[in-house]
């Protein structure tokens, strides 16, 4: 972050500002003369000096401001400041609010990881609760209620995210097959759906026409010029999630397990009870997840949740967690999701081409299992 203050640069913002009726506008020029500022901005001009009631703030000529009278007889000054690109609200609330659709899923993917465990069905769980979340939504039409929208929209989401986790975890204990082998299937299967599906019933490959009361109206609210809900339920979800896996008794045999399964069993905890609760949860918050991407987005393509697989894994494992089990924070999930947000954000200030993105995402997993490998060797050793 500090680099990206540093080295990123600033760029041009347009900006309105409303002069209240009783201020006084005056264009200083630049041998220190005060003209009218209206038609007064010519190249002589060096600033804008706005007073009212005893403040006074003054606007530079070189970031291009100037006065204009609307046809309502309202005033507002036209400019273009500039302001580091990386520093600029917009540009954190964006970092934020993308780190939040990954870092809500990377939290069960923590504990999924702490487990000993792997799950790779993630991103496809995301496009299925999305898609199925989508075609209720678009049935409700779009002068639903609030209420009736959000516990619809939350509750197939969430419903299919947890069944599609379940049937994980059931194959996993049930079948005794390593979890790489049942997510990778259950990941290819999942991803078929959700092209099929659409197409077997719309025709198309995207579904929208969601009622405006869950979009703009619950998760795109804004609030002071930004849209918070997804960091708002980011936040809520690594809360819950750190209290879950460090204050609980399902947290403490969840990182038993992760360390040493065989001697979990002999110690009498239910290791197949405590999978399936796990990989239900990791559903449940790809369905949550998916749930905030409609409703911030206002619609659902085949595409939704593709490689995402790879992002939430790289968050869980940059945040700490160690893919050998036993060890893992949800606190730290969500800082490695902001972190991947972070690079994505450092590319597109820097200029840097976005097909070297997947390449920095892959380089970052290597560096980080790299040094949790050499932590557990010193810790060992």
């Amino acid at each position: 972050m500090a680099l990206l203050t540093v080295f990123g640069g600033s760029k041009p913002k347009p900006t309105r500002v409303e002069v209240a009726p009783s201020a006084e506008v005056v264009a200083i020029t630049r041998d220190g003369r005060k003209v009218e500022a209206l038609g007064a901005n010519g190249a002589d001009v060096v600033a804008l000096v706005v007073r009212d009631g005893g403040r006074e703030r003054r606007y530079p000529a070189s970031e291009r401001w100037r006065l204009e009278v609307l046809p309502d007889g309202s005033r507002v000054l036209f400019g273009r400041p500039r302001v580091n690109k990386f520093l600029e609200l917009e540009n954190l609330v964006l970092v934020a609010k993308d780190a939040s659709f990954i870092a809500i899923m990377a939290v069960g993917m923590t504990a999924v990881i702490v487990l000993a465990g792997i799950d790779l069905s993630v991103g496809s769980i995301y496009g299925m609760s999305a898609i199925l979340g989508a075609m209720a939504l678009h049935a409700l039409g779009h002068d639903a209620g609030m209420a009736i929208s959000v516990l619809a929209g939350l509750g197939v989401c969430v419903l299919v995210g947890a069944l599609c986790g379940l049937a994980n975890g059931a194959m996993i204990v049930g079948l005794r097959v390593h979890p790489f082998v049942i997510t990778l299937g259950t990941m290819a299967a999942l991803r078929g759906l959700t092209i099929i599906i659409p197409q077997r019933v719309y025709g198309e490959q995207s579904i929208a026409g969601f009622p405006a009361s869950f979009t703009s109206g619950f998760f795109k609210a804004e609030i002071m010029g930004v849209y918070p809900v997804p960091v708002i339920i980011m936040i809520v979800v690594a809360v819950l999630g750190w209290f879950v896996l460090s204050r609980t008794v399902l947290g403490r045999r969840i990182f038993a397990i992760g360390g040493n399964e065989t001697a979990a069993r002999y110690a009498g905890i239910p290791v197949g009870r405590v999978k399936l609760i796990v990989y239900t949860a990791m559903g449940v918050l790809a369905g949550l997840s998916a749930c905030v991407y409609l409703g911030y987005l206002g619609a659902a393509e085949t595409s939704a949740g593709t490689m995402y697989e790879l992002r939430v894994i790289a968050a869980a494992v940059i945040g700490g967690a160690s893919l050998m089990g036993g060890r893992g924070s949800a606190l730290g999930a969500v800082l490695g999701a902001i972190v991947i947000e972070l690079i994505n954000n450092a590319m597109i200030i820097l200029s840097i081409d976005q097909s070297w993105n997947q390449v920095v995402m892959g380089a970052a997993i290597i560096v980080a299992v790299v040094i949790d490998q050499a932590k557990r060797r010193l810790s060992h050793g």
